[in-house]
């Protein structure tokens, strides 16, 4: 399960990444709508009228993946079968 919420976690650190690059490259055009998606993917840049880091915004994003991931990952643990151990 470890294992799992640290794919998590570096997935939450990816779509950081994607949305730095995306928006650096296209920096001169406005997002407009793209905003929702990009609130939705990285919920800390709700916060984006005050002044953070990128290192800042990672590491939030990565924790907030995390732990969306601890939380999907107990529920799919817990809704899983039981497995029959027949030998």
């Amino acid at each position: 399960m470890k294992l799992r919420i640290a794919i998590w976690a570096g997935i939450g650190a990816l779509v950081v990444l994607f949305w730095n690059l995306y928006i650096s490259e296209t920096s001169p055009t406005p997002l407009g709508a793209l905003w929702t998606l990009v609130d939705v993917t990285c919920p800390i840049a709700l916060a984006r009228h005050h002044a953070l880091s990128f290192y800042f915004v990672l590491l939030m994003n990565a924790a907030t993946y995390a732990l969306v991931g601890t939380i999907v990952e107990a529920m799919r643990r817990h809704f899983k079968p039981a497995r029959l151990n027949v030998a």
